[in-house]
């Protein structure tokens, strides 16, 4: 299941990882541990979520962007 869909909105599951992510889960396996997500999905939901512009990526760490922090508000 996608992240983020075609729209470039993000879908369930990838608001499930932003929530987690502003929860504090800074990666992928914290992110996984947290919504209860495979590490396969999570790491390739995060793939889409940093293309997409609401998630940045700093080596093995997570955070959000401005624009992915807009979207949980």
């Amino acid at each position: 299941m996608p992240c983020v869909s075609a729209d470039g909105k993000p879908t369930k599951s990838g608001i499930a990882t932003l929530t987690a992510i502003k929860n504090g889960a800074s990666t992928a396996k914290t992110v996984s541990e947290q919504t209860g997500q495979p590490m396969f999905k999570v790491r390739s939901g995060l793939r889409e979520l940093v293309n997409a512009g609401l998630v940045k990526q700093i080596e093995n760490n997570y955070s959000l962007t401005e624009q992915g922090n807009d979207i949980l508000q």
